[in-house]
């Protein structure tokens, strides 16, 4: 299929490789035309405006969307709002809030134009590990698209397949859903990270009540001195506790055990507070969620193990860098 994509950051531009690689037509823009120029050579188009991006599509046109949320995305798809026509399709990769998601394919409808709404996981480890997509859009919309999906999805790999899952549709089982229609994909995304929070958090206080063992306010014969690497490795293999995040927690930890090179301070990019402002909206009690957002707010003033370890765990997934220490 042919693509046009917009915003080549830590994971638009894995994206647009991943497509190409399994045989794909990629056309970028990114306003740093250098950073789109520097894709070339993997086989990705450039355009040098959102214009000529548009221009460089057969009809009916893909256009997926990249960028931070809020008004970088807004700004663009009212753009491109302007330059498609009907029966081209605007697909919003990032982490948009699903209300905002509702309220576009709204405006969209009268021109013509479909939404598509893509809760995106896989950071920066995307292009060889595959992204995890759950998808909001019209039915007919989805079918058209699906092969992207797919080529992006990490596909079944080797991955023990759930024991007595009888459902007709495997697509969830290679990477991707349709989530349902437009903000569908990016609610279930939304939940995602407030979940994510919560497991980032229980491993960030267990592995600081851990570093805090040794403490010469306990009694002497109460200390131990933990080596917490091999902690993480060892529960990495056959615990209940084991997941991607406990990798790249051990990961974290073989280089660097007091996390010296970490601030603490953990910025949260939003779709934690919307998972509580859902669980407050729906009456649906999520103390843990509530709790690990809480605990973010707190990190910018508290350096504790436990922060930093947080720090170390983004940095892993996603590539996001903390505020130096002050």
């Amino acid at each position: 299929m042919q693509l046009g994509i917009i915003g080549l950051g830590r994971m638009g531009g894995n994206i647009a490789r991943r497509l190409v690689r399994d045989g794909h037509e990629v056309v970028a823009y990114d306003q740093d035309a250098a950073t789109a120029t520097a894709l070339v050579d993997d086989g990705i188009g450039h355009a040098e405006s959102l214009a000529a991006l548009v221009a460089s599509l057969d009809a009916p046109r893909a256009i997926w969307v990249m960028l931070p949320a809020g008004d970088p995305t807004e700004a663009t798809i009212n753009t491109l709002s302007e330059l498609m026509a009907p029966g081209d399709t605007i697909i919003d990769g990032g982490n948009t809030f699903y209300k905002d998601d509702i309220r576009r394919a709204k405006a969209l409808e009268p021109k013509g134009l479909h939404y598509v709404d893509v809760g995106t996981s896989g950071g920066v480890w995307g292009l060889e590990r595959g992204y995890c997509m759950m998808v909001g859009a019209e039915d007919a919309i989805f079918d058209r698209l699906e092969p992207l999906f797919d080529s992006l999805a990490p596909g079944y790999g080797d991955l023990e397949r759930t024991r007595g899952r009888n459902a007709p549709d495997e697509r969830a089982e290679r990477g991707y859903i349709h989530a349902g229609p437009v903000g569908a994909g990016h609610y279930v995304k939304m939940v995602h990270n407030g979940i994510e929070y919560g497991l980032m958090q229980a491993y960030a206080e267990g592995f600081e009540l851990m570093q805090s063992k040794a403490s010469p306010e306990l009694p002497e014969d109460q200390r131990f001195d933990l080596n917490l690497a091999d902690v993480a490795e060892v529960w990495r293999r056959g615990s209940v506790v084991s997941s991607w995040l406990l990798d790249l927690t051990a990961q974290a930890l073989a280089g660097d055990p007091r996390l010296d090179h970490y601030s603490g301070a953990v910025s949260d990019s939003g779709e934690g507070r919307w998972t509580v402002d859902a669980a407050v909206e729906q009456g649906v009690s999520t103390p843990v969620l509530a709790n690990a957002l809480f605990s973010r707010f707190a990190s910018r003033q508290e350096n504790t193990y436990a922060n930093r370890l947080l720090s170390a765990m983004r940095f892993g997934f996603g590539g996001h860098v903390e505020p130096p220490k002050q």
